[in-house]
């Protein structure tokens, strides 16, 4: 994959359920060593990674289980659009 995030730095990770929540939600978030764990899971079970280092420095300040506030919302949906393309790609 073309965006892979280096190593030792730092990674968060997003959940969102339309069913469920009003906004995307963090559900880990860690630097370093975390970090290549949290990258590790998501290449393991086929998650998409987009590397923005603004954004993940922006989103690494939330706490676990806090929604996206409303100014990262842009941002956030240029990275799930990413992400709904590359699973459209045969």
């Amino acid at each position: 994959m073309p965006d892979q995030p280096p190593k030792t730095g730092t990674a968060v990770a997003l959940r969102y359920d339309q069913n469920k929540d009003a906004a995307p939600r963090v559900v880990a978030t860690g630097r370093g060593s975390v970090a290549d764990i949290i990258v590790r899971r998501a290449e393991e079970t086929g998650v998409a990674i987009r590397q923005d280092e603004a954004l993940t420095t922006a989103l690494a300040h939330l706490d676990l289980g806090d929604s996206i506030p409303p100014e990262l919302y842009r941002a956030v949906a240029e990275v799930l659009a990413y992400i709904y393309r590359l699973d459209a790609t045969p």
